[in-house]
């Protein structure tokens, strides 16, 4: 009974991190809330959640990675794979061995191997809590794109380097020619794996559907166990259940391009994401909050074991690593982006390269959140001979402050960079939207004629029949119409669009409004109000979106 209660609690630290964030006068990370609220659960709690390592790993990682990749602009993840992949990579492989030869050498009782292990761990970056900040200070579309194809990669690059890491100090052995080997076939499979997984379970399920119809809460509740599958299938093979989760969530955002699922499904399922979302990113880090008086505790006892009798070195340890991991990814990003320009400069011109106040807003850009937390939490208690896993409890420390200064950081120093900074404009799709639209409408007219022709067949009365479908044709000949408009006609039809959604909505506002003053007053039942308003809330949605 206890621990439930201690979940209700931990889930509404969550609900209420939300308002006060949003309550706060100035912009601070949402994560950072929850963090302090999690410390506020701990003072009033007897005993710190107990953690078992692998369950954590289990519950939160892959339905995070998965969702991830299934949302990720494609388009601005091929278009700027080069830059994504020297971050994504080139930098973790830096950065696990530049840091972790720092860590070791400040605290030489921490071991190499897990030296590396923390340094790889807080090398993913984590665009969720940059995301708060980009709320209140816009950050441009391409960064957070760069930003968000890095977290992606490098939530698996990481987590794979702190395996072979983590590894290397529970059998004292590590091999190099080994480690590539393995690292090949732990990545292929896995990525093979969470292909395989998705595009054969999302057949099935339509294969099924087909025959004997969609049901809304199985197809939500099959996406939410897709990512387990991919994830557990891979570890049993001994392959990577990160880049499973990771490769599986990609390919759903392929498998789902068919269109075979519900409206109302996807509608739905959406909502259900969102809420997963919002509440595992959230319970991690209320979990930190709730962690850390115990985790300050132990840290500072493995200070002590290093000769140094003062806690203050831990808030050294953190700014050092801090500093180091600013520093290594401020020249990264610079040398990549210096690159990326000569070689792309048009010949015979010279390359301008851009403002190093954009590299200083990528470098700090690069917070560290939920998946630094969870993958440090999953560090073992015991080494093979069962003796305690040496410095984990300053691991998980420094983890912890690496992730609270990097977002204090961030939330400093974004709004500071890209204050008045002059950047290149964003590519706009608005002649590929045009041509969607009036491609799909086309198909509809085409559509109602056909159906308008078999339902007519035979009846008497054709004319309501024609009637109705000229009425409806004519909305999509105005859509395609005002698609090919260009020049100064194209922006009068789009202020027109503009003053009538405008007016749509408020129209949409004033029915809901009306049903739900009918429904008080008892004038219709509960059902047909939850209907009514449904359909309009799905054509606000529609009109807003």
């Amino acid at each position: 009974m206890e621990t439930i209660s201690l979940v209700l609690v931990l889930l509404l630290a969550v609900v209420i991190s939300g308002f006060i964030a949003r309550a706060l006068p100035i912009a601070v990370p949402l994560p950072l809330v929850q963090i302090g609220l999690g410390a506020a659960v701990a003072s009033v709690t007897s005993d710190p959640v107990e953690l078992s390592p692998d369950i954590f790993f289990l519950l939160f990682l892959p339905p995070l990675l998965f969702l991830d990749g299934w949302r990720i602009p494609k388009e601005g993840l091929f278009r700027d794979k080069g830059t994504i992949l020297e971050l994504a990579i080139g930098l973790v492989v830096v950065t696990v061995l530049g840091v972790g030869f720092l860590i070791n050498w400040l605290v030489p009782s921490m071991p190499l191997a897990v030296a590396f292990a923390l340094a790889a761990i807080v090398s993913p970056t984590d665009p969720v809590a940059v995301s708060a900040i980009a709320a209140r200070v816009p950050i441009p579309k391409r960064i957070m794109h760069i930003l968000e194809g890095e977290s992606l990669l490098n939530d698996a690059s990481g987590l794979v380097c702190m395996r072979f890491a983590v590894a290397a100090a529970l059998t004292g052995a590590f091999s190099l020619f080994d480690a590539v080997g393995t690292f090949i076939w732990v990545a292929v499979g896995g990525i093979a794996i969470g292909v395989v997984v998705t595009f054969g379970i999302t057949t099935a399920k339509n294969w099924i559907s087909r025959r004997l119809g969609e049901e809304t809460g199985s197809q939500i509740l099959i996406s939410l166990l897709i990512p387990f599958a991919a994830y557990l299938l891979a570890e049993h093979l001994h392959c990577s259940g990160i880049l499973a989760a990771v490769a599986a969530g990609m390919s759903m955002s392929y498998a789902e391009q068919t269109g075979q699922a519900l409206a109302v499904t996807r509608v739905r399922r959406s909502a259900v994401w969102d809420t997963v979302q919002f509440t595992l990113n959230g319970i991690i880090f209320v979990l930190l909050g709730e962690q850390l008086p115990k985790i300050v505790e132990g840290a500072a006892q493995v200070v002590q074991e290093t000769g140094h009798r003062d806690p203050i070195w831990l808030a050294v340890y953190v700014v050092a690593i801090n500093l180091a991991l600013a520093a290594l990814r401020f020249l990264w990003v610079w040398g990549s982006l210096r690159y990326t320009t000569f070689r792309k400069a048009p010949e015979g011109q010279v390359a301008v390269m851009p403002s190093w106040r954009l590299i200083a807003a990528m470098s700090v850009a690069g917070a560290r959140g939920a998946i630094t937390l969870a993958g440090i939490l999953t560090l073992p208690l015991m080494l093979d001979d069962g003796t305690p896993f040496p410095a984990r409890d300053l691991a998980i420390f420094l983890a912890a402050g690496v992730i609270i200064m990097s977002l204090i950081a961030a939330s400093i120093g974004l709004p500071y960079f890209l204050k008045g900074l002059e950047l290149p404009p964003e590519p706009s799709h608005q002649v590929e939207e045009d041509r969607a639209r009036i491609a799909s409408a086309e198909a509809a007219i085409k559509a109602i004629e056909q159906e308008l022709h078999e339902l007519s067949q035979g009846r008497d009365d054709v004319d309501i029949y024609a009637e109705t479908g000229t009425r409806l044709m004519e909305l999509y000949r105005q859509r395609i119409d005002a698609g090919l408009k260009t020049g100064e006609e194209a922006t009068l039809v789009r202020k027109i669009d503009g003053i009538e959604r405008k007016l749509r909505l408020a129209a949409l506002r004033a029915e809901r409004d009306e049903v739900y003053r009918n429904a008080r007053a008892r004038n219709v039942p509960d059902d047909v109000a939850r209907k009514l308003v449904r359909e309009i809330d799905l054509l606000e949605a529609r009109i807003a979106g």
